[in-house]
């Protein structure tokens, strides 16, 4: 069986509990050597075989996950974040389904949660916004036109842009151009590791703070007005508020628990 499990984003134990238990059995460790901390790796039984897939291929990992398979082995294939965004694991778990191996997913904590965790905000506020869009601009991996993030900026929702804070310049200049406005953004460097760094700014000065902190990798870009604005209440919570599990006032639901 072969385990593609959600390390986290940095801090060790942000992987999740059913992550670690399938980490310490590992026979096999393929981690991502230049994302994931090789503090994992302490979990792992002491004759485990790690392999740290940062100056590997493609066909260098499924050789040797597909050389475990005769002998029975257990391979961990651990990612950064969650494996699902931005994780290359359709093309590994391709490949294995041609092989006929066993794989599972366990998901994990994606760095994008991690940033507004960092900088203690909510991406989805009442009377603000109730979306979030993932998304990256175009490097040497291309981004369809229809999802350019000048048009997906007009939406007006919250943002999480992904590998491009090396692009800063050119990802303010889309935003602008989108949200025709200046709006709060936030730079989150590594977040929850021991170094995290985080710059709070607006599109008119942002460029400028990063480039004066020289942030050039492994920084979220977080986009839009739940960073700093006004916001109403959510229903959730108002004591006029009735659900299935709470009938009318505070005075009244204190009595059917």
């Amino acid at each position: 069986m072969v385990y593609f499990i959600g390390a986290g984003p940095g801090d060790v134990d942000l992987i999740t509990v059913k992550g670690r238990n399938i980490l310490s059995q590992a026979d096999i460790v393929i981690y991502a050597g230049s994302l994931v901390s090789s503090e994992h790796l302490k979990f792992c039984k002491e004759e485990v075989k790690a392999y740290n897939s940062a100056k590997m291929t493609l066909q260098e990992v499924i050789e040797v996950i597909k050389s475990s398979k005769a002998e029975d082995k257990l391979v961990v294939r651990l990612h950064t974040g969650d494996p699902s965004i931005y994780g290359a694991i359709k093309e590994q778990m391709d490949e294995l389904d041609k092989l006929d191996i066993d794989y599972k997913v366990i998901p994990g904590v994606s760095s994008f949660t991690a940033a507004a965790s960092a900088i203690k905000s909510e991406f989805t506020l009442p009377n603000v916004t109730q979306t979030v869009i993932l998304t990256r601009v175009e490097g040497r991996t291309p981004v369809p036109d229809t999802e350019d993030l000048e048009r997906l900026a007009k939406i007006g929702a919250s943002m999480a842009i992904f590998l491009s804070i090396n692009m800063i310049d050119k990802v303010v200049a889309k935003l602008r151009q989108g949200y025709g406005r200046n709006v709060p953004i936030a730079v989150v460097e590594r977040a929850t590791w021991e170094d995290e760094r985080i710059i709070i700014g607006t599109l008119d000065d942002i460029t400028q703070k990063v480039k004066e902190e020289n942030i050039t990798k492994c920084a979220q870009i977080l986009v839009g007005d739940f960073i700093d604005c006004q916001y109403e209440k959510s229903l959730l919570y108002d004591k006029n508020f009735t659900h299935m599990f709470r009938e009318g006032s505070n005075e009244d639901s204190g009595n059917k628990l």
